[in-house]
């Protein structure tokens, strides 16, 4: 598990080893690790969730790792004790079907050597959360993180919307609408 001194430890030596074999390359990073990076939560996390690497074009998903991103980070992952995963493009599905609206104007950009961390603004990570909650319940990290951000009815709306296009199926809008309703968000069908 990585704390916030672990995290930025790890992306420093991630950037030098990319670097010093003449590598850059831009990732964007959702997750429990984005939301250390933030401040927003002090919960250690166990990876890196990567859903898009940087282009000068936008996002493109990652639906691999490059192979001398993937070299690199098992290299690190190796020296630190942290699994040769410790970065993954667990999550880039959730590309599929569009990132939040406006996420590519808010993106704050951490540079590590040759390692570029774009980091979506806290009001992008909640559609990100929010669905994670949906899916693993209000026991899970997720629902916590999500309670952590503090959202407003407004951004929970909103990333209500954004979820049903990853999932528009009546179970999900059930669990959606029970979810909401747990953060104190009343929905009908003209919120949704």
């Amino acid at each position: 598990m990585l704390e916030l001194e672990g995290l930025e430890e790890a992306l420093a030596t991630l950037g030098e080893v990319l670097d010093e074999g003449g590598h850059r390359v831009g990732i964007l990073v959702i997750g429990g690790s984005s939301l250390l990076i933030h401040g927003i939560v002090r919960r250690p996390t166990a990876d890196v969730d990567v859903i898009a690497l940087a282009q000068a074009e936008g996002y493109a998903k990652a639906e691999t790792l490059p192979a001398f991103l993937a070299a690199a980070v098992r290299e690190v992952g190796e020296a630190l004790g942290l699994g040769p995963t410790w970065i993954n493009a667990g999550p880039a599905g959730l590309v599929d079907f569009g990132l939040p609206p406006g996420l590519e104007d808010r993106v704050k950009i951490r540079r590590y050597g040759g390692l570029d961390i774009h980091l979506p603004a806290p009001q992008d990570l909640i559609p990100f959360k929010l669905y994670a909650a949906v899916d693993q319940g209000e026991r899970s990290k997720h629902f916590a993180d999500l309670q952590a951000m503090a959202p407003t009815r407004r951004q929970l709306i909103a990333s209500a919307r954004w979820t049903r296009t990853h999932d528009p199926s009546p179970g999900f809008l059930g669990e959606l609408r029970r979810t909401l309703s747990l953060l104190g968000v009343e929905v009908d069908d003209a919120d949704l």
